[in-house]
C-alpha cells in the first residue's frame, strides 16, 4: 500500500471515528455518504439546486434535463425535491408524488448524485397549507406531538413518508440515502411550525419524535437528519434556540437570502458571520454543515456567483458540505435562481463552476463508497 493510499484511509478514519451519524444503523451507502461529505467539505463544496431535473425555466417534465446543466454541462452536485405532496391530498394524488419522486431519486442516485428533502408540509389541524393565515392556520406543533389530539394522524403522514423512503432503490439494488431537511426556516412566523405559533418545548418534542419514529419504529435507515433555522440569528446561543440536541441531528444549516442581495440588499459580512456560526458549530459537536438555501430572485447581478457567493464562502475557512439554491419556475418569468442559457449571469456561473472548490455532479467520484 503506497503512502498516499494509507493518509487517505487514515483521514477517512479518523473523520469516521469523530463524526457518528445518530442512527446507528444508517445503511452503509448512507454513513459513506456522510463521512465522504465531511472530508470533502474541507477542500470543497457541493453546489445544489431546488427542483433541478423537475422543472426549469420556461420547461417541465423533460429528460436529463436542468438549466444547470444546459449552462454547465453537468447536473448540479445535490438535487432538491419536496415532501410537499405526500400528505393532505387525495391517495391517487400521493400515489402519483410518490412515483415521480421516486424516480427523481432513483436516477440522481444512479447517477451519483445527492438528494436533499425539504418539506413544505400542510397544516394537518386545519386548512392555509403551509403558510401561517391568521384566519385559518391552528398551532399544530402542539397537536401532533405525543398527546396531542392530531398525533395519530402525523404518525400516519410519517408511515407515507418511511414507505416512500425504503422504496428508493438504485440498479444496484440499494436504498439511496436522503438529507432530510423537516422544519426549515423555523425561527420566522411564515410556515405553522414558525416560532411565533409554537413553544421551544413542542418543537423539540416533535423533532425528537420525528426521528425516533422514522428510525426506531419505521425502520428508515438511509436519513441524514438536517437542521435548518431561516437567518434570525446573530450567535451561537441564538442559533441553538430551538435544537433538539446531538443526539437528534446529523447536519446543522442555515437558509439566508436576506443578506445575499434580496430586495437589493447586501450584508455579505452578516451572512459570513452566521455562516462562521454555523460552521464552527458543527466542527466542535462533530456534525456536517451546510448552506442550506440561498439565492437571488431573477439574478439580476451578474457576477453574483463569484463575486457574492463564491466569495463570501472562501473568505474564512468554512467547512460546508453543500450550497442550495432555491427553485426555477416553470411558468414564472421572474422567479429563478439558477441561470439558464443566455442569462445574464450564465457567464459568471461557468466561472462558478469551474473553480477548483465547487462540485457539481460530474465532479463526484464514488460519493457513496
Amino acid at each position: 500500500m503506497n503512502k498516499s493510499t494509507l493518509y487517505t484511509l487514515l483521514t477517512l478514519f479518523c473523520w469516521h471515528a469523530v463524526h457518528a451519524q445518530i442512527d446507528k444503523k444508517a445503511t452503509k451507502e448512507t454513513q459513506a455518504l456522510y463521512r465522504n461529505m465531511g472530508k470533502l467539505s474541507e477542500e470543497h463544496i457541493l453546489f445544489g439546486h431546488q427542483h433541478a431535473t423537475e422543472y426549469g425555466h420556461g420547461w417541465s417534465g423533460d429528460e436529463e434535463r436542468s438549466d444547470v446543466k444546459s449552462v454547465t454541462g453537468s447536473h448540479p452536485a445535490v438535487i432538491g425535491i419536496d415532501f410537499s405532496g405526500l400528505s393532505g391530498r387525495p391517495e391517487e394524488s400521493i400515489a402519483k408524488t410518490k412515483e415521480s419522486l421516486r424516480k427523481n431519486v432513483v436516477d440522481t442516485y444512479n447517477r451519483g448524485g445527492v438528494t436533499t428533502v425539504a418539506w413544505h408540509f400542510s397544516n394537518p389541524a386545519s386548512g392555509g397549507g403551509f403558510y401561517w393565515k391568521d384566519s385559518v392556520s391552528k398551532a399544530a406543533m402542539a397537536l401532533i406531538k405525543p398527546g396531542g389530539s392530531h398525533h395519530a394522524q402525523y404518525k400516519q403522514i410519517l408511515r407515507t413518508v418511511g414507505d416512500f423512503a425504503n422504496s428508493v432503490k438504485g440498479k444496484d439494488g440499494t436504498l439511496a440515502p436522503l438529507l432530510f431537511r423537516p422544519y426549515h426556516e423555523f425561527d420566522g412566523d411564515w410556515f405553522w411550525w414558525g416560532k411565533g405559533h409554537t413553544s421551544r418545548q413542542d418543537f423539540i418534542d416533535v423533532w425528537r419524535f420525528t426521528v425516533s419514529y422514522l428510525r426506531d419504529s419505521l425502520n428508515v435507515h438511509n436519513f441524514i437528519y438536517t437542521f435548518s433555522p431561516d437567518n434570525k440569528f446573530n450567535s451561537e446561543a441564538e442559533f441553538l434556540e430551538r435544537y433538539p440536541g446531538n443526539d437528534w441531528v446529523d447536519m446543522v444549516g442555515m437558509d439566508n437570502y436576506g443578506d445575499f442581495g434580496r430586495d437589493g440588499k447586501y450584508n455579505l459580512e452578516a451572512g459570513l458571520k452566521k455562516l462562521k456560526i454555523v460552521s464552527d458549530y458543527a466542527k466542535k459537536a462533530n456534525k456536517l454543515a451546510a448552506f442550506t438555501e440561498t439565492g437571488l430572485e431573477s439574478i439580476p447581478n451578474p457576477t453574483w456567483w463569484t463575486e457574492t457567493l463564491l466569495k463570501t464562502l472562501q473568505t474564512e475557512k468554512l467547512q460546508l458540505a453543500y450550497v442550495l439554491v432555491w427553485r426555477n419556475d416553470a411558468k414564472s418569468p421572474t422567479h429563478f435562481y439558477a441561470p439558464y442559457p443566455e442569462q445574464v449571469s450564465a457567464g459568471d456561473f461557468v466561472k462558478f463552476y469551474n473553480d477548483p472548490y465547487t462540485l457539481f455532479e460530474k465532479d463526484l467520484k464514488d460519493i457513496y463508497k
